[in-house]
């Protein structure tokens, strides 16, 4: 039976929303060796993360994973631990896997269970991939829950937080060395420590968007928790900061005479994407 006829049997169409059941990759033999089936069958799935499977095969994500990977400015994971906090697709998994690390985890809960595991499982099979898995909702980590990781990624998450410092406590318990912070920023207007809170569907109509830090105050979160040393590494100069506020009213406007479901607020032109590395 075709791999693809035996996933639809056993779990039906995988676009399903609320599939909470991972299917088993298995093994690479398990996979279709054809290229073209095999691309076939990513196009049953829904994708987040752009992964290069090999072959020219890369999965058809909206996100631009390999390009926020070298805005991370990640040092050498040679011999490192690492745990990959929200990790969807696992791009950033297979990539810290790729880079030298020695063990890679990735944990998710929300897409996982209440989207869908399948693309993470599909892609660590492909792959033939030894990153391992942990469901686990982001309070409930700690050193006796998963561990301590030499580098911990925290990716996309915390504005998603409705208690962003309980969030950020729970992630440095488990950090040894390097935390690696991405998230939305907003309120980049002043220099004091100061964060955007979105009440309701305010930004872009998600409920699950809650806190946007501006720089200073995620450094000063970070410090809150005895990390020696919090540093921004994308800290734009002023002409891509005009580009960025360009770009972001440009969205704005598109919002509001498309036939989008909700409109961006104003505010929204503000806001911006920052990386912090916190080090032990």
């Amino acid at each position: 039976m075709l791999y693809r006829e035996r996933m639809r049997r056993e779990y039906g169409s995988v676009r399903l929303c609320g599939m909470s059941q991972s299917m088993d990759a298995g093994t690479r033999e398990d996979l279709p060796d054809d290229p073209a089936e095999l691309s076939a069958l990513l196009n049953d799935y829904s994708w987040h993360h752009q992964i290069d499977l090999g072959g020219g095969i890369v999965t058809p994500g909206r996100d631009r994973s390999e390009h926020k990977l070298r805005s991370l400015r990640l040092p050498s994971l040679a011999g490192k631990s690492v745990l990959d906090i929200g990790a969807w697709d696992g791009f950033f998994s297979f990539a810290a896997e790729r880079l030298g690390a020695s063990r890679v985890v990735a944990l998710d809960s929300v897409i996982w269970q209440k989207v869908s595991k399948a693309p993470f499982e599909l892609a660590r099979g492909v792959l033939g991939s030894e990153v391992e898995d942990i469901e686990l909702d982001v309070l409930d980590i700690s050193p006796h829950s998963v561990g301590q990781f030499d580098v911990v990624l925290f990716l996309g998450v915390l504005y998603h937080m409705r208690d962003p410092m309980a969030a950020l406590e729970a992630v440095s318990s488990v950090t040894k060395e390097l935390l690696v912070v991405e998230t939305l920023s907003d309120m980049n207007f002043t220099a004091r420590p100061a964060a955007a809170f979105y009440p309701g569907s305010y930004l872009a109509g998600d409920h699950s968007n809650w806190w946007a830090p501006n720089p200073a105050a995620l450094v000063g979160m970070l410090t809150e928790f005895g990390f020696d040393r919090v540093e921004v590494v994308n800290r734009p100069g002023p002409l891509t900061r005009l580009y960025r506020v360009g770009r972001n009213l440009a969205n704005v406007l598109h919002s509001r005479v498309s036939a989008a479901r909700t409109s961006l607020p104003l505010s929204y032109a503000v806001t911006d994407r920052i990386i912090v590395h916190a080090h032990r």
